[in-house]
């Protein structure tokens, strides 16, 4: 196989998905998984619909694209709000997509109506972390305007947190969101059918609740891949926390002194960190860079340890025994690494 490489365990991202499609039904809570940090691998999309996914969400117009192209036929959510210059895409390949701006509902409505098709929509509500979100006073007057449109449908509404600030949801704000929900069904006499509550941070909310509040529906990324709530990073019961790896060759190794030596300036990415003199240390070089991975996303095996990296390289210092060259170094790699590495096209990447 060829390095650096991602090893990417199916079976177990399978079977988190179900695990949490199962914890969740109970409370009457629908699981979106989100395929965004695979950009949208068909493989992917294929084992979270032989899960039980029924629906899948991106973020990304091109990563629902290559679903598309792949045969994937599933509802699929828009869960960033589209742009006005890919509104064709977006009601030609997405179902339903999160929206905040009447002007972009309009373009997807004028575009859905030139098409000859129907585009759903879910309006998010601002709840205090301040990412997207329409401000609650005015989200009566959207809703108003976004009915009296063609060819589009006002399928619920939602919210998003903790992505920004790190808001928790919690049972104060997830019954605020219930609470709208109402007063728009009863204002405009209407059902909606889907309040999305928000992400992998609402399951410690979601598995402490009885969920009166009719939140029916969570997009879920992180916990079906790493087997983890994204508020605490709590492992959930029963789930897979191993499902990737990142694997680096060493390239070089050396016993080399811990103090550089000559006058310091800033390094290649604007960077000045102390160091100390901790005398000879074995030191090793592995064909892996931040062009490739973003190294605080990276977990490393016990007697290693990261002390930096440039745009190729990420250097290492062993407490045992020195490394050599061409061995490769197995990491365990979190969802700001799996982000990165993926994105990355020197990143090789094997689906087990």
């Amino acid at each position: 196989m060829s390095n650096p490489r991602l090893q990417i365990d199916s079976t177990k991202i399978a079977e988190n998905a179900a695990l949490l499609i199962k914890m969740l039904k109970p409370l009457s809570i629908d699981v979106v998984p989100v395929t965004k940090v695979f950009m949208g691998h068909p493989v992917i999309a294929r084992l979270l619909i032989d899960a039980g996914a029924t629906t899948l969400a991106d973020s990304r117009i091109e990563n629902v694209e290559r679903m598309r192209r792949a045969g994937i036929k599933v509802p699929i959510m828009l869960i960033r709000t589209p742009m006005l210059s890919q509104v064709e895409q977006v009601v030609l390949n997405c179902n339903v997509s999160l929206n905040t701006e009447l002007s972009t509902i309009q373009a997807l409505s004028s575009t859905a109506k030139k098409l000859g098709v129907f585009h759903q929509v879910i309006i998010m509500v601002e709840l205090g972390d301040l990412r997207e979100g329409v401000m609650p006073d005015d989200l009566i007057k959207i809703i108003k305007e976004t009915r009296s449109l063609p060819h589009i449908s006002l399928k619920g509404i939602g919210a998003n947190l903790t992505c920004r600030y790190g808001i928790a949801p919690d049972h104060h704000n997830m019954a605020f969101l219930a609470k709208i929900a109402s007063e728009i069904e009863t204002k405009f006499q209407l059902k909606l059918d889907i309040i999305s509550g928000g992400n992998s941070a609402n399951l410690l909310w979601a598995f402490s609740s009885d969920n009166i509040n009719r939140v029916n529906q969570l997009r879920l990324g992180e916990s079906i891949y790493f087997g983890v709530e994204a508020l605490k990073k709590r492992c959930i019961i029963g789930a897979h926390t191993d499902t990737v790896k990142l694997i680096a060759e060493v390239i070089e190794s050396n016993r080399k002194p811990s103090m550089p030596w000559g006058k310091r300036h800033k390094n290649a990415f604007g960077e000045q960190y102390e160091t100390t003199n901790r005398g000879d240390v074995d030191q090793a070089i592995l064909a892996l860079g931040r062009q490739d991975v973003d190294p605080q996303g990276l977990i490393s095996p016990q007697g290693l340890s990261i002390v930096s990296s440039s745009s190729d390289h990420i250097v290492i210092e062993s407490t045992d025994t020195p490394l050599q060259i061409g061995q490769e170094i197995e990491f365990k790699i979190d969802y700001v690494g799996l982000l990165s590495a993926m994105t990355s096209p020197y990143v090789n990447k094997y689906f087990t």
